[in-house]
């Protein structure tokens, strides 16, 4: 998973790629911590998806740009578009399906 360290990095990643996963979490955060490993282990069934992770108190304009209240924050952009977010407690296998079904959209 690709850091970002700008509002205007993680932008461009997102209306440049086709398929983003946006990771954004704290540092300090014990949820945020235990649940990126696990993401990261889904998204090897998908390479198409391009993922990046941002620091919400390393980007703090990221909470107001993406209505972040609470971290852990999953956002999947589909040609720039918001197709699916999940917050705080994530079900990986929701998490999993949801990705699966987005991708064969796509394909079709």
């Amino acid at each position: 998973m690709k850091e970002q360290h700008t509002l205007e990095e993680i932008k461009n990643t997102i209306h440049s790629e086709k398929m983003v996963l946006l990771y954004i979490s704290r540092p300090n955060c014990s949820v945020c911590h235990a649940l990126l490993p696990q993401v990261e282990e889904v998204l090897k069934k998908y390479p198409s998806i391009k993922a990046i992770h941002a620091d919400a108190e390393e980007v703090p304009e990221i909470a107001g740009e993406y209505s972040i209240f609470t971290v852990p924050v999953l956002i999947v952009f589909i040609e720039g578009k918001e197709m699916m977010r999940k917050a705080r407690f994530v079900p990986i296998d929701e998490l999993d399906s949801g990705l699966s079904r987005m991708i064969s959209a796509l394909e079709d």
